[in-house]
């Protein structure tokens, strides 16, 4: 199955509060226009408050839709972008890719992956059980963290449900790791 995007959405204020939307418009360096964690620095509240001045490496936060199939069979019933995404995906192993992927999303926008998404308490309080449902355990007992990947804009360009996603891998396999 060709990789592709589900669903979109962004949204202007903190939390898990972003809305499907037909398109979005990805900026260059900077995130997805008119959502809340869109800017050259970073935007998560929980970080910004101790260093401002770091770079946004979480300008767009990738889901896989797969995710949200695991999670309905253990009870929690969800949309795409109800976890706070940006961009729901479908038949990628975005979990698998490596630090530095570039992800090609529709004729124009390139993202850069740069880490995982720490599943948050945010995701407790939409529905208990849920922060808990997005971590798991390798075969080796080490932690995995299920709620998607983040992403820097390395080419902007608008974006939708439906386009096709192609995938540059880096010369070298590094790991992803919380971001």
């Amino acid at each position: 199955m060709q990789p592709r995007i589900i669903s979109v959405g962004a949204g202007r204020k903190h939390g898990l509060n972003k809305l499907p939307a037909l398109s979005i418009r990805l900026l260059e360096g900077h995130g997805v226009e008119g959502d809340a964690h869109c800017g050259e620095r970073i935007k998560h509240r929980s970080r910004a408050r101790f260093n401002p001045g770091l770079p946004n490496l979480r300008q767009v936060h990738l889901l896989h839709s797969e995710l949200l199939t695991e999670l309905a069979a253990s009870g929690f019933a969800l949309s795409p972008v109800q976890m706070g995404e940006n961009v729901s995906t479908a038949g990628l192993d975005l979990l698998g890719l490596p630090l530095g992927t570039r992800l090609r999303l529709g004729d124009d926008a390139v993202v850069e992956l740069t880490g995982l998404r720490n599943p948050c308490i945010q995701l407790e309080r939409m529905m208990p059980g849920l922060m808990d449902a997005c971590l798991g355990r390798d075969a080796d007992g080490g932690l995995v963290r299920k709620a998607g990947v983040m992403a820097i804009v390395v080419t902007g360009g608008e974006v939708r449900a439906g386009d096709v996603i192609l995938v540059e891998l880096p010369d070298v396999h590094v790991p992803l790791k919380p971001v």
